[in-house]
């Protein structure tokens, strides 16, 4: 009797851990459309200042490289952003710097993990290499399309196009066109029940952030956790299966933060070289757009375009790192030259964080204002 009971105690786990999945689902649709319903009504003097600070690329970059920083989250940020382009209150063109910048803004965090190998300084060069390999992939694949963005519309235009596939005169009236969303009307009631529009963007974007929290968690659970540790120790063996085990991966999860700083600790003991978990960290760049994508199904035009522009932003990195190892040796590199920098010279580190996530993009932000 209690075999039987041990046995059908993995499978009520199993079905509450798919619960907990679908439930958080939900709950990042409506956090979604409702920040979308809120700012659909922001007044016309509030939209034009926010047109107005976006109208420079340069600040907009650093605005996504900043706000992600300090939320930890470029998830958030692209999920947000998907719903304000849906609002028609932000155009396509003016949201990709910010998705730009959230890639970079978002690499912080498994950077402050391998600040934990801090008092072992063999450990930290390995771990602060990796943890940083993350940010220099980023930085220099926004180095490379963001002037073909700027002068040409690069992922813009290219993004337009593939989204006008998929609502092409809105003539399709499936579930990726239509717009009116099945959670609108709690939505519409919650907007109204609040009675006030910046209590309700405030209150939407929190709902976002922790929707995507409890998501991530429940993906992890569900899904990563026990895989992970069962596989880890052939996900590094090739590069091809360590972009996709590190896409797959990420794409569970929903956030790229998880994943990467699931390796540093892995880089840190020796189980695997940085060289190894690169290509894992290049796929996790391209599993974490799955949450833009999500948010913009039943959404505009537009929007599905700006979640495609975060695809093609890693898809086209990862085309440009991942097939040719003297290329993809230069973040590498990097990482590692920093991080015997920063061993030699613990300032370094400190001094890394600060300007790359905070001071510089503020500064930028400060003087390119016109």
């Amino acid at each position: 009797m209690e075999s039987l009971e041990k046995q059908n105690q993995p499978s009520k786990r199993t079905f509450l851990n798919y619960l907990w999945v679908f439930l958080s689902l939900l709950l990042f649709i409506f956090a979604i459309d409702l920040l979308t319903v809120a700012v659909g009504k922001i007044n016309s003097g509030l939209a034009l200042e926010i047109l107005q600070a976006t109208k420079n690329p340069f600040i907009s970059l650093f605005i996504g490289l900043l706000v992600t920083a300090l939320i930890q989250s470029s998830s958030t940020v692209t999920a947000s952003l998907v719903a304000i382009v849906a609002s028609g209150n932000l155009t396509l063109q003016q949201a990709v710097p910010i998705v730009l910048g959230a890639n970079i803004g978002t690499t912080l965090t498994s950077t402050l993990v391998s600040l934990s190998y801090l008092m072992d300084k063999k450990e930290f060069r390995r771990a602060f290499s990796a943890g940083i390999s993350h940010d220099f992939f980023n930085i220099l694949t926004v180095i490379l399309l963001f002037p073909l963005e700027i002068y040409f519309g690069f992922l813009s235009k290219m993004a337009a196009h593939i989204a006008g596939w998929f609502a092409a005169d809105n003539s399709f009236e499936g579930p990726i066109v239509y717009n009116r969303i099945f959670t609108r009307s709690l939505s519409e009631w919650v907007d109204i029940q609040i009675d006030s529009t910046l209590v309700t963007v405030i209150f939407s974007i929190a709902l976002v952030f922790l929707a995507i929290k409890v998501l991530s968690t429940a993906m992890y659970k569900t899904f990563v956790k026990d895989s992970f540790e069962e596989v880890n120790k052939v996900i590094f063996q090739k590069t091809g299966l360590a972009f996709f085990y590190g896409t797959f991966f990420t794409a569970a999860v929903q956030s790229s933060t998880v994943t990467t700083s699931l390796v540093v600790p892995l880089v840190a003991s020796k189980k695997v070289t940085i060289s190894k978990a690169f290509p894992f960290i290049i796929g996790a760049n391209i599993g974490t757009t799955m949450t833009a994508v999500i948010a913009s199904i039943y959404k505009p035009e537009a929007a599905i375009a700006l979640a495609l522009v975060h695809v093609l932003f890693n898809s086209f990195g990862a085309l440009i790192f991942l097939p040719f190892a003297s290329i993809r040796k230069i973040p590498i590199w990097l990482s590692n030259y920093m991080a015997k920098m920063s061993v030699k010279y613990r300032v370094v580190v400190f001094a890394y964080i600060l300007l790359t996530f905070f001071i510089i993009p503020f500064l930028l932000i400060y003087f390119t204002q016109d």
